[in-house]
């Protein structure tokens, strides 16, 4: 289990970054790479075991680059997390 706050910590970073990214940020920000925003964003998650930290490495890939995904079922799964 994780704890809540620590959630929480991780949906406002993904939050956050899929807020300021845009198509061809790291043209227009040398340096700028999406993992460096999913790196942030996973740090508060980081107790999760390799396998899991993985898949929702991928989870925050996609919030981050597609406005059109399901955000819904990334809160579930957090919440799943603390196991509430």
């Amino acid at each position: 289990m994780i704890e809540r706050h620590r959630t929480e910590e991780a949906l406002y970073r993904v939050a956050v970054s899929a807020f300021t990214h845009y198509p061809g940020k790291d043209a227009k920000e040398p340096g700028y790479t999406v993992d460096e925003d999913i790196n942030w964003c996973i740090a508060p998650l980081l107790p999760l075991p390799p396998q899991q930290a993985a898949q929702m490495r991928e989870t925050i890939r996609e919030l981050i680059t597609n406005p059109q995904s399901d955000r819904q079922a990334f809160i579930a799964a957090l919440d799943r997390l603390t196991g509430e």
